[in-house]
């Protein structure tokens, strides 16, 4: 592997290290108010490396949702990976198959943005490594931490911690509704969709997540898709 260029990649993904220092923190915070141990906090960001998925994961946790459901909620969340490692692969410089399956678990969207932006030649594995190596060990770390941090928090905080999964979801939901009609009916249909599975019961908490964001998706892309022909 070249050194110099595994360490320009250090280097690039120095800004995406410094992000997650607040949302790993408080990913490992929340985790330990959701019951999990230090072990099953770390594991999760080791073997996940998610940021979204794992937060929707605390919740549905927190819900009681089988292991299975949590699992398809994760890739269904997650299904726009296929999209950016295939675009990805065509900045990239050839390389084993091997390297870029690996190298491809580390892509997220800030390491993506990191990578797809970078100005001149193709990228080579070295670069992608050294950028993904400092986001994955930051976002990895910091969840001990804060894991670590939760567990010296009294009861009641450590309780109350729970009501910032659900700030940290309209946090992140907010800043993208701005200026995308999209977006914004996305949101509502999938809240009205779940609601509706919540109050008639006709679906667990799980199946009711997984499916108000499937057909809410389907259903707004086919509106999308529709006006695009009309015009």
């Amino acid at each position: 592997m070249n050194g110099r260029e595994f360490s320009a990649g250090l280097k690039a993904g120095t800004s995406i290290a410094i992000g997650y220092f607040p949302i790993a923190l408080t990913f490992g915070l929340l985790a330990k108010t959701t019951g999990l141990s230090l072990l099953q906090a770390t594991a999760m960001s080791i073997f996940v490396f998610a940021g979204a998925a794992q937060y929707i994961s605390l919740s549905l946790i927190t819900a009681g949702v089988a292991p299975v459901l949590i699992v398809l909620n994760t890739f269904i969340v997650n299904i726009r990976h296929f999209l950016m490692t295939a675009a990805l692969n065509e900045k990239m410089q050839p390389d084993d198959r091997w390297k870029k399956a690996l190298y491809a678990f580390g892509i997220t969207d800030e390491t993506f943005s990191v990578l797809a932006t970078q100005k001149g030649t193709k990228l080579s594995t070295a670069f992608a490594v050294g950028v993904i190596v400092i986001a994955y060990g930051s976002w990895v770390i910091f969840t001990a931490i804060g894991h670590l941090i939760g567990a010296n928090l009294p009861q009641f905080l450590q309780a109350s911690m729970t009501i910032a999964l659900y700030a940290m979801f309209v946090g992140l939901l907010v800043p993208s509704m701005r200026g995308n009609r999209k977006v914004v009916s996305l949101a509502i249909l999938a809240g009205l969709a779940n609601s509706l599975f919540y109050f008639t019961e006709w679906l667990s908490t799980g199946w009711a997540i997984m499916v108000s964001t499937l057909v809410s998706a389907i259903f707004i892309e086919w509106i999308s898709r529709k006006g695009v022909k009309a015009t």
